[in-house]
């Protein structure tokens, strides 16, 4: 019968065992359970003819006990009533009808046998096959778990560079300021010393024009110095 055959595989096989060596545990436990599966659907159809070839042996036996334990009877009331010929043809069927019985006997001890090998992988495969069941609801937990903290590690990566992106534009918001500032500072001091130059330049001419209107007869000398400062002023 197909599935006995397995019964010391199957008897021996470790769940634990298996899956501990595995190098993708999900993945085994997968096609663990497909196997599992398959061989308790075996189990079960072959349960069935297995049963009724106990029930069939056990029926025969209990007929055939019960024949010799008839034949036994007559036997017995035949030889008090003083039928010694009648009680000797009881036993001699007695006998004959024994050999059979130690045959229905021996067929019904290997059907028994038989029923007991498949309950007992029967309830072996449904132990594995809860147990991996256990297993595989665990490892999808772990991996929805991994999952989740994967997003909020990826959640947390992106808000982590948009707070370096928000302080790196603060950064250059505020060197953007502190250079506008700056060119802001440096235009009102250049203009005002273009202003300061302009009033020093018109104080001389008025200085100029009031010694010119003390003293008409102003000397070359005068005109050249003025012209100097001039040039002075204009170089600065």
């Amino acid at each position: 019968m197909g599935i006995l055959s397995r019964f010391r595989d199957v008897m021996k096989a470790n769940v634990n065992h298996m899956l501990s060596r595995a190098e993708d545990p999900e993945k085994s436990v997968n096609e663990y359970m497909r196997s599992l599966s398959s061989d308790l659907g075996q189990v079960k159809a072959e349960t069935t003819a297995v049963l009724s070839d106990e029930s069939r042996a056990k029926r025969a036996l209990d007929e055939c006990s019960a024949e010799v334990k008839k034949l036994q009877r007559y036997a017995e009331k035949s030889a008090e009533s003083g039928d010694e010929d009648k009680a000797r043809g009881f036993l001699e069927k007695k006998v004959k009808l024994a050999d059979k019985l130690n045959e229905l006997q021996a067929a019904y001890e290997r059907a028994s046998a038989k029923a007991k090998m498949m309950k007992h992988m029967n309830d072996k495969l449904v132990a594995d096959l809860g147990q991996l069941e256990a297993r595989h609801a665990e490892l999808k937990g772990r991996m929805a778990d991994a999952k989740a903290q994967q997003q909020a590690n990826e959640r947390n990566a992106s808000a982590g560079r948009a707070d370096a992106d928000a302080a790196l534009k603060a950064m250059e918001d505020k060197a953007n300021q502190a250079l506008n500032e700056a060119e802001a500072l440096a235009e009102l001091r250049a203009g005002a010393q273009e202003d300061d130059l302009d009033e020093l330049i018109a104080q001389l001419e008025r200085d100029v024009n009031a010694q010119a209107g003390n003293n008409e007869n102003t000397s070359p000398n005068a005109e050249e110095e003025l012209a100097a400062i001039h040039e002075k002023l204009k170089n600065k």
